[in-house]
């Protein structure tokens, strides 16, 4: 029986934050209605940030409005980086909120705004509002393989990061290699020592593909036991705070890989890689997916 796994759809918050051309309000409803339509049941919509540094991201309120009853109970999710971002997006009905920690001060002051430890304070502070009645609070540890800036970021800050967003009963727990610099063998050692120090906490990863490694290093976190992973429809994304940082992993190539490996996905591979092709007409190129591109097989 195949092992059922979570994919996270990240294309309509991390896919278009840093793409030149701005869709609409209608464009962008209309690209997450066809990842719900393909199975899609976790998706970050949105994100609720300064709108004068990202302007892709302007219209977070006007997207949560515009949306329709979930396809299949799908959870929308927006990320935030502080208190405001939190405010935000509870206000705007997220049903999950996905709090952003930095594992390196110079990467937190340029995207954010605040060191390592003024993020954990201000997700201690966040932490002791989600409530039954709040949005689910995940967490994701930026640069946690490498920081554009400082170089390689140690194991143990990244670990003493995790046990931090333990002790404040986050849902979930996100290693994200936000600038593509990981490997198979890091993955692996990563999780280990995350995991020894939030050993309740579900992990989540999060892979981009600069370097050509995206797909390898999701297959070592599904070697290692992991079961929720992010990925972006037509392999879009980068962070404007990231120099050269390029796309996440595909959805449609994860898919791909995880099911001819055994893993059962829940998504339509057809769909996937149909709405990869229109968005990748809406943004006037062709999409990174290398299944948009050869097919899938059989």
């Amino acid at each position: 029986m195949a092992q059922p796994i979570q994919i996270v759809e990240v294309a309509p918050r991390d896919g278009l934050q840093n793409e030149k051309v701005l869709l609409s309000v209608d464009e962008k409803l209309a690209f997450i209605a066809r990842l719900e339509l393909a199975g899609v049941t976790r998706i970050e919509a949105v994100s609720f940030v300064n709108p004068a540094r990202v302007p892709q991201m302007a219209d977070a309120e006007e997207i949560m409005a515009g949306l329709s009853a979930p396809h299949t109970g799908c959870v929308r999710i927006g990320l935030a980086l502080n208190r405001k971002g939190w405010d935000r997006a509870a206000a705007s009905g997220c049903e999950e909120v996905n709090l952003v920690v930095c594992a390196s001060d110079s990467f937190g002051i340029r995207n954010q705004g605040a060191t390592v430890a003024e993020q954990l304070e201000g997700l201690r502070l966040i932490a002791a509002l989600a409530t039954a009645s709040a949005p689910r609070l995940t967490v994701t540890i930026a640069v946690a393989f490498g920081c554009p800036f400082e170089g390689e970021v140690a194991q143990h800050r990244v670990a003493a990061i995790a046990a931090a967003c333990a002790s404040a009963n986050v849902a979930e727990i996100a290693l994200a290699d936000t600038i593509g610099v990981a490997d198979p063998w890091s993955v692996r050692d990563r999780l280990a020592v995350v995991r020894r120090e939030a050993p309740a906490t579900p992990l989540r990863v999060h892979f981009h593909d600069t370097r050509n490694t995206g797909l390898a290093n999701a297959a070592a976190a599904l070697d290692e036991g992991v079961t929720i992973l992010d990925a972006s429809c037509g392999g879009i994304g980068g962070c404007p705070f990231a120099p050269a940082a390029t796309g996440n992993i595909a959805t449609e190539d994860l898919v791909y890989m995880a099911e001819r490996g055994g893993f059962s996905t829940g998504l339509d591979l057809e769909a996937l890689i149909e709405t990869a092709e229109w968005i990748g007409t809406k943004l006037g190129r062709p999409q990174p997916s290398a299944l948009a591109r050869a097919g899938r097989f059989p």
